[in-house]
């Protein structure tokens, strides 16, 4: 057996064109990027510019798409076994416990009770929920229910975790206190997580790269590297280097949510 590739998501020339009122309309156009094993990717870009629609043909939900995206190599043309997906929308079944909602994915694969409880009961452990196995979402707040859906997926044990915006529903006190979460998670297990946002803070505190999308049709403007020591905490957002980093990644992306505006702007005046 050969040795592990070191990039584990291959994007080549990707694009994505849908057909609206008879008009062909380019949702992305030629993206090409590389996420390597064990790292923290996020996708930041203006509304509507096409963060979503990668996403979904990354986790195999578009299938008629143009270019190539690879994962271990192999083509992405459906949902995939080495790949997991957390939303933003709520997405926790209220008839279940935490434990059982944990459990959805290895039930539906016919893992036997003894040995999902287990790898379930550690993932709780994991994102700090395990005295709310029993526990079923109604009573669990907003943060703790999006733990759950992290929580659910990483029992999987996907190579590639996908997460579309997962913390915008939150108050900001509470997507700082999940961010931190991730990240320790993300150290404890070296997974390796493409992550979309629209926040660049939320981008630079978590990620190793920051990939900036064009207004549409979306495609990767810029990638910055974010040097900033691990393990981190909030307390980096207070740092030179940081604001640096926030500042340079808006620059890039002002000009994009200045086109996207003003597109905006002639759709709703004609």
């Amino acid at each position: 057996m050969g040795p592990v590739p070191a990039v584990l998501l291959r994007l080549e020339k990707v694009a994505k064109r849908y057909s609206v009122d008879g008009r062909a309309l380019a949702a992305l156009e030629d993206v090409t990027l590389e996420v390597r094993r064990g790292e923290f990717v996020s996708v930041i870009g203006p509304s509507g510019c096409g963060k979503s629609t990668l996403l979904n043909i990354v986790a195999g939900l578009i299938s008629d798409y143009e270019g190539r995206a690879e994962i271990n190599g192999e083509r992405v043309s459906g949902p995939h076994p080495a790949i997991a997906v957390v939303f933003q929308e709520e997405s926790t079944f209220e008839w279940r416990s935490a434990l059982r909602n944990v459990s959805f994915g290895l039930e539906m694969q016919g893992v036997p009770r003894s040995a999902w409880e287990p790898r379930a009961r550690e993932v709780l452990r994991l994102v700090g929920l395990e005295d709310f196995a029993d526990t079923h979402p109604s009573q669990l707040s907003g943060g703790m229910r999006q733990r759950v859906a992290i929580a659910r997926s990483l029992v999987l044990k996907p190579d590639l975790l996908l997460m579309d915006e997962p913390f915008g529903a939150l108050d900001e006190q509470t997507r700082m206190l999940l961010g931190e979460e991730l990240l320790r998670i993300q150290m404890e297990l070296g997974q390796t997580i493409l992550f979309v946002t629209h926040n660049i803070q939320e981008a630079v505190h978590l990620s190793d790269r920051v990939a900036v999308m064009s207004a549409r049709p979306g495609r990767i403007k810029q990638v910055f590297e974010v040097n900033l020591p691990r393990p981190r905490s909030a307390d980096i957002i207070a740092s030179h280097q940081f604001g640096e980093l926030v500042g340079a990644i808006w620059a890039s992306l002002r000009g994009e949510a200045v086109t996207t505006a003003r597109r905006e702007h002639e759709l709703s005046t004609t």
